[in-house]
């Protein structure tokens, strides 16, 4: 698709909402900001708890033959927000399993990132518990600094050492109108020509090929840098 498109000279962008739900797109702005000083590590959780028994992902029940679950259809989000956030990632390392024996692919995966600043990074998840409390973040983040530790509730919230700096406030549109966001970015670069944030070649480059890095990481237990997998 993105040799098709750049060949055709389309402009192509991937649907990436992730990165455009608000707590994020504020968690961008308070660190670009200073607000906790050098980024010192990150932990991205995901919760969900529609994973069980013998009819899980009843909204999604597709993904419970795909070979490749989790982190393919998941914690890809996670992968790019944590770019969108932090940079580049250099290399990462991953495991999963399959706890429940309806589902076909891993439904439970841990990955440890490597960004190219030296950033250590963490992201982990799995659909056996609800968040707590609930809220649309479908998890939670944790983000230490040399000023503290800011942190993303799952109400969406952004605490610093334990302190609201930064209120989400609800309204309608899917976690935080994020799709309409990203509608409205597409419809911007398409007018003014500035580049997209999710361009196809870049996403195809730096985070669908940090997911190849994962899946590869699986199968011969090791860390893998992007470098191995972009052109081979």
């Amino acid at each position: 698709m993105v040799e098709i498109a750049e060949a055709a000279k389309i402009p192509f962008m991937v649907h990436e909402n992730w990165r455009w739900q608000p707590w994020y797109r504020a968690a961008h702005d308070l660190l670009s900001r200073g607000q906790i000083g050098t980024p010192l590590l990150y932990h991205m959780k995901t919760r969900h708890r529609d994973g069980v028994g013998p009819n899980p992902f009843p909204r999604q029940s597709y993904v419970r033959d795909l070979e490749r679950f989790f982190i393919d259809e998941t914690l890809v989000h996670h992968i790019d927000t944590g770019r969108y956030l932090f940079g580049d990632v250099n290399s990462i390392f991953a495991q999963a399993r399959t706890l429940n024996p309806a589902v076909r692919g891993e439904d439970q995966a841990i990955l440890l990132l490597s960004h190219a600043s030296g950033l250590p990074g963490i992201v982990d998840g799995h659909r056996y518990l609800d968040p707590d409390p609930p809220g649309p973040v479908m998890g939670e983040a944790f983000i230490d600094g040399e000023l503290g530790v800011l942190r993303i509730s799952p109400t969406g919230d952004l605490l610093h050492e334990g302190k609201l700096v930064w209120r989400f406030e609800p309204g309608e549109g899917y976690r935080g109108d994020s799709v309409g966001a990203t509608q409205r970015h597409f419809i911007e670069c398409l007018t003014t020509g500035l580049p997209f944030e999710s361009g196809g070649r870049e996403y195809l480059e730096k985070t669908f090929s940090a997911v190849e890095a994962a899946y590869r990481s699986l199968g011969e237990k090791r860390a893998i840098g992007l470098s191995e997998i972009v052109g081979s």
